[in-house]
């Protein structure tokens, strides 16, 4: 290992580790076409040419705004609002005679919101300002004129640039590796920035500059160039060539290396910058991610619409009355209301064209009764939601000390929608399933190894009744029995034990060589990296995925001990039959075919020290068996039947072969295999996997590995309250059948008093049509055996008697891949959320997606989806609600989703507990919000009609002005935020509760339009009351009359006392917190009283001293107030008595 200087390293997604050059194909002829047109001259920063070019700066901006566009811009999203453009027209056209106030009055409410708004986004968006000049400002050093390198800003690079970047700096822009610290030109790269992943990733420089360009004197005379592909946001594609020393190399993504993305473990590279700015494809990646908005939202919209035709409904009626007024006020040349002196007509008030004053009136009517659309609705929902969202992020009982990761909402726009979920589709490895892979049994040579009783089997024999096989153990048997390891420690990985195998016995095996070979392709074919402590030697391994780890342990545990690799070699400690003793073997890695979900295995062909040419091969039964050798199936009986029984025992199987290749096959294989990989052409992959598929055929069968993923703890309990709650679970899993349908015994999802509806195209003619080769036979084959069994099970379903027997659906990917087609999805879904539990087995990411959409789309209802790995972003973008398990597959999930949660078990609280109040506070605070302006328009509406509908407003200015700001904003907010039907420990004792949010019960029309009706019942009583006791008899002792200043001041304070009465009575849950802010808005309100009412008369006009000297002092306001709020609540607390007695909701019931 001469050129290594580090163990331990992480990588994925690598090709090939090739000890040959590559060679070019057909498809570089497109290199300088359309979509790779980009040139680079390499360290020729004042080449013309280069100048010419005029690509993009490495300055990178991500901010929204600019301190020139920022107020028309943000106030251009402000006005995208129908409400706010609504208050904007009324607040230009009360600079007009037509206005009934003056036009501060609404300009201050509308600035204060839409200045909110704005102060939130400006302050966002400054952040991103702080983070830009900070990156565009980091230092990189640049090669320069006096043939050294120096610092410079990342700002200043250009393309063509050659830098030098140290461990653990971030690369600057997107570059092209040309050489590292290590001879071999290796860099080993974390790209957590750009997809979550923590596993870092191999790049290797080209050999050509690797070799002889690693020192910074060595790059006086470097002069190159690059051609290559456009921009793009592909982050696993790289093509182009580099032109150095009059020869021509492929380039690859092997070789680039993107900005953002962290040098780690080497200690310095030199790269060349062939991407800079937005040009990089991290930059290119940087849109947002779907823009999802909650139901209610939706339906907030719909009913800002009907307080818009209400409000133009009660304009036009006030405006139709005033122009028939106003028509009667001449007749016969008598002049009718004589004090309004119609004689001296205006366009406003003209009793000869009173069509034209209704219209002026109507416009006026628009302005006055502009109340009854909340101004502040949105910032208030807004505030509520972020302070939501602060809840659950501190929520303890959603942290998980393991990993130190809390619950984390990634937005606050779907906060309700936890509360309305009507399915759930989940992925199972790593979501269910804790992801971390234990090697419990194999089958070698037809011979099933590996003692002891899977998490599965236990559920099954609990379930049927069975007494346990305690004869049958495994490791972790031993240790339960004995309290102690029975290896002496525990190992990670290896939960393995058999008597026969182990310790080196597996040598006195009739089938040794067999077990030998086994164990050696564990051991070799893979892509992990060792990483050996330095304090006791130990090794451990760093591996793509938890699968490959356990393989590589359990070939270590059983004498196959992998140590060291290097791009050309692996090197292994192996038990060598024929001796019994440990050697040290060296396998020169020629080619390695790497896993893919369409491959759905992977191969690595090396060539061991006797020279033989080995193809080593693991993967899915259903891929491999097929590629067998006619003259090698040797096993395969016993094997299939001992997988179908692991399956059945919810363990993951992968099958282990390999074979011998001769030296003329493998060149010409090699040769067909470089030309695809070096070619640019768009169907790259494709020729790739046709040249992979050529040569993994011919195998010889060595046996199959069994890995347990075990249950995440609290699964099944989980999966229980959720479905007590209402709520449908689906699984979508790439499992076998067998295997996900134990898994759904042990979690749960499937019981014992189910019937399963088990839809498959395992059929005698399909596989007969399939053994021919006749693809659109089987197409047509599949679709009709999908639609007759679709047919009959809704029949199966709709013949039993409803409720008495639940139903689950499994469906394996071929079969759902027609059930998903247009003639068919209809039946499907119908069949599918009338069955209580649903599990999609062998599905791919893309199925996962197109059901998600199909049952969010089909039912209408929420919809939310749950995974952990990068194949289910796309299922979690559809859903409604994309929920992201932050755990062993890196955090792309996590990251793509709108909440994160560590275990899938704290789903149960983020639903049954935050979901539920989110919902329940946001319904109640819109539903109040709806009442508490009705409530306060429409006695503006009454009083226009008391007063011969003049458009004269009910009171001052600027008791309008702040009745949403000051008066009545805070007690809804305390509302949204805190209140609380039950406690938490009930929402989760009582799931029923939480039934109320997908039946929508809340936020329903009739409810909506109760509490607006609630609003107009509270008008009715408060003006009435208010204006015939008052208006009719003396106020004072004095014998004097109430004024109008004194009717607006006993009207507004039986508004405000009723409305915050209103909120007492509706509030669940009280803390100190609530009484402030509802009592406290009531001592605001008489504060504002005696503040204004000492203002010169000139300002406060009819507010002038009116409480201090009028209404305070008298015994009628106070007792007149006090008999105006009860009468005025008095309906809606005989409805809830009446309603709690007869028919309760079910918080009530909890209540109780």
């Amino acid at each position: 290992m001469a050129g290594r200087r580090r163990r331990g390293i992480r990588f994925s997604r690598l090709y090939s580790f090739s000890c040959c050059k590559s060679s070019f194909g057909e498809g570089h002829r497109q290199v300088g076409q359309k979509g790779y047109s980009r040139v680079v001259h390499c360290n020729e920063p004042d080449n013309p040419e280069q100048l010419m070019l005029r690509y993009r700066n490495n300055y990178v901006s991500t901010t929204k705004y600019t301190a020139i566009n920022f107020i028309p811009k943000s106030l251009f999203e402000q006005f995208r609002r129908v409400a706010n453009v609504y208050f904007i027209v009324v607040a230009c056209v009360s600079f007009s005679p037509l206005a009934p106030y003056a036009a501060t009055s609404i300009l201050f409410p509308l600035i204060v919101v839409i200045g909110a708004t704005m102060a939130k986004e400006g302050i966002e968006d400054w952040r991103r300002r702080k983070q830009d000049v900070e990156a565009n400002n980091r230092k990189v050093h640049l090669y320069g004129g006096n043939h050294g390198f120096h610092e410079t800003r990342w700002k200043n690079l250009r393309v063509g640039d050659l830098i030098k970047v140290y461990k653990d700096e971030y690369f600057p822009a997107d570059l092209v590796l040309v050489s590292s610290s290590y001879e071999d030109g290796i860099c080993y790269v974390e790209t957590a920035n750009l997809d979550g992943e923590t596993n870092l990733k191999v790049k290797h420089a080209l050999e050509a500059t690797a070799s002889c360009l690693h020192e910074d004197s060595s790059f006086k005379l470097f002069k190159a160039l690059i051609k290559c592909e456009d921009p793009n946001e592909d982050l696993y594609s790289f093509v182009g060539t580099l032109h150095y020393d009059d020869q021509r190399y492929p380039l690859s993504l092997q070789q680039l290396l993107l900005r953002d993305s962290k040098l780690r473990n080497t200690d310095f590279v030199y790269g060349v910058v062939v991407f800079t700015g937005h040009d990089t494809k991290v930059m290119k990646n940087a849109t947002d991610p779907p823009s999802k908005r909650s139901k209610i939202e939706k339906k907030m919209d719909k009913i800002i619409y009907v307080l818009f035709v209400v409000l133009i409904s009660v304009s036009f009626i006030g405006s139709f009355f005033f122009g028939i007024a106003t028509k009667n006020d001449i007749r016969n040349g008598k002049l009718g209301r004589w004090y309004l002196r119609p004689d001296h007509a205006t366009v406003f008030f003209d009793p000869k064209r009173p069509a034209l004053a209704a219209f002026f009136h109507f416009l006026t009517g628009l302005m006055l009764y502009g109340y009854l659309i909340p101004i502040s609705l949105y910032v208030s929902i807004e505030v509520v939601k972020v302070l939501q969202s602060i809840f659950i992020n501190q929520d303890l009982d959603m942290y998980y000390e393991e990993t130190d990761k809390p619950a984390h909402a990634r937005t606050s726009n779907l906060n309700e929608e936890l509360g309305q979920v009507d399915t759930i589709l989940s992925d199972k490895t790593g979501t269910l399933t804790c992801n971390s892979m234990d090697f419990v049994k194999c089958s070698i040579a037809g011979v099933a190894y590996g003692r002891g009783l899977t998490e599965v089997e236990r559920a099954m024999a609990k379930r049927k009744g069975e007494a346990l096989d305690e004869n049958s153990v495994t490791l972790s048997d031993v240790e339960m029995l004995s309290g102690k390891p029975a290896s002496g420690k525990s190992i990670k990985g290896f939960n393995f034990y058999d008597e026969r195998i182990m310790d080196g016995r597996w040598m006195y095996e009739v089938h040794s060589d067999t077990i030998q070979w086994f164990f050696r392709v564990l051991a070799l074919c893979h892509t992990a990296i060792p990483d050996i402590n330095r304090d006791t030697g130990e090794i451990s391994y760093e591996a793509e995925s938890p699968d490959e780890a356990a393989f590589v342990i359990a070939a270590r545990e059983l004498g196959f001990k992998f140590f060291e690799r290097t791009q050309t070699t692996i090197s292994l400690h192996e038990l060598d039959h024929e001796s019994g003793r440990k050697i040290d073997s060296s396998y020169s890695l020629l080619h390695v075919l790497e896993f893919s979900s369409a491959r759905r295995r992977m191969s690595v062909i090396v060539k061991n020290s006797k020279n033989q040419l080995l193809l080593l091969s693991k993967g899915a039964d259903s891929v491999m068996l097929e590629r067998l050798s006619d003259d090698a199936k040797y096993y395969v009986d016993p094997t299939t039947e001992h997988i179908k029984r692991y399956a059945e025992s919810g363990l993951r199987t992968l099958v282990v072969a390999f074979r011998e290749l001769s030296e003329e096959e493998f060149k010409s294989w090699e040769e067909e295999f470089l030309k695809a990989k070096t070619s640019v052409s768009a169907d790259r992959d494709v020729l790739i996997e046709v040249a992979a598929d050529k040569i993994e055929r011919g195998l010889v069968l060595l046996g199959a590995t069994a890995v347990e993923d075990k249950l995440q703890k609290g699964v099944p309990e989980c999966i229980v309250k959720l479905e007590n709650a209402g709520i449908k679970v689906w699984v979508i899993t790439g499992d076998k059948m067998e295997t996900a349908i134990n898994i759904g015994y042990a979690s749960s999802l499937l019981r014992d008093n189910m019937q399963l509806i088990v839809i498959t195209l395992d059929s005698p003619e399909i596989a007969f049509l399939e053994k021919r080769g006749d693809k659109e036979a089987v197409a047509k084959e599949g679709s009709k055996s999908i639609a007759r069994q679709l047919t009959e099970a809704e029949i199966r379903l709709s013949s039993s008697p409803s409720g008495s027997t639940p139903f689950g659906l499994i469906i394996d990917g071929k079969s759902l891949s027609f059930a998903l087609d247009k003639s068919l999805e209809d039946s499907f879904l119908n069949l599918a959320v009338n069955c209580s539990s649903v599990i999609c087995c062998r599905s791919t990411p893309k199925q996962k997606a197109l059901v998600t959409r199909l049952v969010k789309k089909g039912t209408g209802k929420v919809t939310l989806a749950i995974g952990d790995g990068a194949n289910d972003v796309g299922m979690l973008q559809e859903a409604d609600i994309g929920v992201g398990i932050s755990g062993v597959e890196g955090m792309q999930a996590a990251m793509s989703s709108d909440f994160t949660i560590a275990q899938f078990r704290f789903l149960e609280r983020l639903l049954l507990v935050h979901g539920h109040w989110c919902y329940r506070r946001i319904s109640m605070m819109m539903c109040y919000f709806f009442y508490k302006n009705l409530t306060f328009g429409l006695t503006l509406f009454l009083y226009e009609a008391h007063a011969s509908f003049s458009g004269q407003p009910a009171y001052n200015d600027w008791y309008m002005s702040l009745y949403n700001v000051f008066f009545t904003s805070l007690p809804v907010i305390a509302l949204g935020v805190f209140d609380q039907d039950v406690s938490a420990r009930f929402c989760i004792k009582f799931p029923e509760l939480y039934r109320e949010g997908p039946e929508d019960v809340l936020f329903s029309w009739p409810r909506i339009l109760g509490w607006m009706s609630n609003g107009l019942v509270c008008s009715i009583v408060i003006f009435l009351f208010t204006t015939n006791s008052v208006l009719l008899q003396p106020f004072r002792s004095d014998g004097k009359v109430a004024d109008f200043g004194v009717v607006a001041v006993m009207m507004y304070s039986c508004i405000v006392w009723t409305v915050n009465c209103q909120m007492a009575l509706s509030v669940n849950y009280f803390t100190w917190i609530q009484h402030v802010v509802i009592w406290g808005s009531i001592a605001v309100w008489y504060a504002f009283l005696l503040a204004y009412g000492a203002v010169s008369p000139v300002r406060s006009k009819t507010a002038y001293r009116v409480f201090a000297e009028a209404c305070g002092r008298t015994a009628f306001y106070w007792l007149g107030t006090v008999l105006v709020v009860i009468s005025s609540l008095l309906p809606f607390v005989i409805y809830r008595a009446v309603q709690t007695e007869f028919r309760p909701m079910a918080h009530d019931v909890v209540q109780r």
